[in-house]
């Protein structure tokens, strides 16, 4: 599922996630509403998050 959405939108989703879990929320917290956010599933962010880590996606990179 992941791959089926843009690298653009998972790019974002990676963002708000980092974003999120910078506020002080847990893992699991953030990516569930991050999920909710972009109306995709837990496990669908989770291989985003995966992606965005190993790729060093923004904000990462920075």
């Amino acid at each position: 599922m992941a791959d089926k959405i843009q690298v653009k939108q998972r790019r974002e989703a990676f963002a708000a996630l980092v974003a999120a879990q910078d506020t002080g929320l847990d893992v699991d917290t953030s990516r569930k509403q991050v999920a909710a956010k972009y109306g995709i599933t837990t496990k669908t962010m989770e291989k985003i998050e995966n992606e965005g880590l190993e790729a060093e996606w923004p904000p990462l990179d920075a």
